[in-house]
């Protein structure tokens, strides 16, 4: 390495403010991507620059695999047993390397060999810049509006700089040059150039930072926010728990005069926010979650997790909400399936699955309607309910004696086993064309077996609305599916 770039090497280390080997490690960075391109393949380059003198050494390497993980890339692995041959005492994960010519320093040239320092340096400092702030531990990213990206905006904060994404803006928000922004920090990108800090206005993760900012009681562990679920910049629940009986959550979140949640309310475009109490009971926290609607009644489901809720007439439109707002957030905020009815749609409901599972009972338990009603009546509603609910349980029906329990109890569960031999043998119908069809769920293949559905061809003549009701899977799915099935039919014809 000559005079010129050793003095290249202290001008910029001073420049910039890095150390010396900062710099050293870009120049050999520059010399190796030189020397790669000499080299056929994508092969690994090592060069090693002597600090004091400015003389250095290339080198090409080869990382030592296991034998059994085979070569991924060959060009820059070698195998264990084939490194052995030439260093015996070489271990996994360690380098072979080979001398090979160094490039000289003209050849790429001095301005091109700058560029590429320059680059590195720069990578470096933006590498440090981004610790330093990431040091400090903050969750929300404050800073002003610097220029839009491919309709992202670019948010400046000092010399860091901030990236948020369209789908992570509030909708109605129209954000300029010069703005005053505030976003929830969501992760960092060191593989973006420019601006590696993802942001997000529209996360439930922000709305719930802004109040522990704006309630100190959250900080000081008093009061603890359990959920949030948000439309952005229309409205949001929260549900809130105190760990103080002498703290109200709802009333210290909303604050004197409701200047807390206005406080929130005002830095996301006006939305509107319900604070809901948090219980250990799923349905107490569900109808809390549906207010301003009063529940009538509620019947939770534990198998599908989903409840259904019925209020009456004049309660149903606000339970809802404009759009399915309301009944959406109150389950996102819960995590429980909402079904909102009327009490007609529940007595209709509630007789077709009693019919349900009368005639499942009668069927599979060989008993008669009498007894499958009282069944019923006890609350139960399938085969596995019958054959391992605590016999303790069952044993509190009056109108069976212990014997009628033990003997229901073992028709159960020859029932289920019958059912289950009956599944796994329809399963073994379905042909391997439909098991290999790209895009179907292993999952699936016995409903469809179980629906008589064992071809590609079966799964290509359904209607978008059968399929979705044999699986369960949205329409859109459905269909994708579908259309994937009949893409036999057209090949050969173009």
């Amino acid at each position: 390495m000559n005079r010129e770039m050793l003095m290249l090497v202290d001008a910029i280390s001073r420049e910039k403010n890095v150390e010396r080997d900062v710099v050293f490690g870009a120049v050999e960075s520059a010399l190796a991507q030189a020397t790669k391109k000499l080299h056929q393949g994508d092969v690994d380059i090592r060069v090693a620059v002597d600090r004091d003198s400015g003389d250095y050494e290339t080198f090409r390497r080869w990382h030592v695999v296991p034998d059994e993980a085979g070569l991924q890339l060959p060009d820059q692995e070698i195998l264990l047993f084939e490194a052995r041959e030439e260093m015996p005492d070489i271990e996994v994960d360690e380098y072979i390397e080979e001398s090979v010519d160094s490039v000289p320093i003209g050849r790429i040239g001095a301005m091109a060999a700058k560029q590429v320092i320059l680059q590195k340096i720069r990578d470096a400092e933006r590498e440090m810049l981004l610790n330093d702030f990431m040091s400090r531990g903050d969750k929300i990213f404050v800073g002003t509006v610097k220029r839009l990206d491919k309709g992202d905006i670019i948010v400046e904060a000092g010399r860091v700089e901030g990236r948020l994404r369209r789908s992570e803006m509030i909708a109605k928000e129209n954000l300029r040059n010069g703005d005053r922004v505030r976003a929830m920090i969501m992760e960092v990108d060191l593989t973006l150039r420019g601006a590696p800090i993802i942001l997000s206005r529209s996360a439930p993760e922000f709305m719930v930072e802004l109040f522990r900012q704006e309630v100190p009681e959250i900080e000081q562990g008093l009061l603890e926010i359990k959920s949030c679920a948000r439309d952005p910049g229309s409205r949001a629940k929260i549900a809130v728990l105190s760990h103080d009986k002498r703290v109200d959550p709802i009333g210290t979140c909303v604050g004197v005069r409701g200047t807390r949640v206005n406080a929130v309310t005002n830095e996301l475009a006006g939305e509107r926010v319900d604070i809901v109490l948090w219980s250990e009971d799923p349905a107490q926290f569900v109808i809390g979650a549906l207010a301003p609607a009063n529940v009538s009644s509620i019947v939770v489901d534990e198998e599908k997790h989903a409840m259904d809720v019925v209020v009456d007439e004049e309660n149903l439109a606000i339970a809802i909400g404009r759009g399915g707002q309301n009944v959406r957030l109150a389950s996102d905020l819960t995590g429980w399936k909402i079904n909102i009815m009327d009490a007609n749609e529940s007595a209709q409901k509630q007789a077709v699955e009693t019919d349900a599972s009368r005639k499942l009972f009668m069927e599979k338990l060989d008993v008669d309607e009498e007894i499958a009603d009282i069944l019923i009546s006890e609350g139960f509603n399938s085969l596995e309910e019958v054959a391992y609910v605590p016999i303790s349980e069952m044993l509190e029906i009056e109108a069976f004696d212990e014997d009628t329990i033990n003997e229901l109890r073992a028709r159960a569960k020859d029932a289920l086993l019958t059912m289950e031999i009956a599944k796994e043998e329809g399963v073994e119908t379905v042909s391997q064309n439909l098991r290999d069809l790209e895009g179907l769920n292993p999952d699936l293949i016995p409903q469809l077996a179980e629906a008589g559905v064992n071809t590609r061809d079966d799964l290509a003549d359904l209607a978008v609305d059968e399929l979705t009701e044999i699986t369960g899977l949205s329409a859109d799915d459905a269909k994708a599916l579908i259309l994937k099935a009949r893409e036999h039919w057209f090949a050969g014809q173009e």
